[in-house]
């Protein structure tokens, strides 16, 4: 299945979760905001969150400074 992930097109293994993408790009355990089509996808549901074929997923990663 073909996504649009930051701006850029991404294939994925069919079916995908949003907790399934944010452990295969290296990010599980860090501070993330996802949006899936538009929608705030809250930590709550990162699990059950399913992602579709065509889906447009954008993902901040909190960086920490000083």
């Amino acid at each position: 299945m073909n996504i649009v992930l930051n701006g850029e097109t991404r294939t994925l293994e069919a079916p995908s979760s949003v907790a399934d993408l944010i452990q295969t790009l290296g990010y599980a355990g860090k501070r993330v905001a996802i949006e899936r089509n538009g929608e705030i996808v809250p930590r709550s549901a990162h699990q059950d969150t399913r992602i579709d074929d065509g889906d447009r997923i954008e993902i901040v990663v909190a960086v920490g400074g000083g």
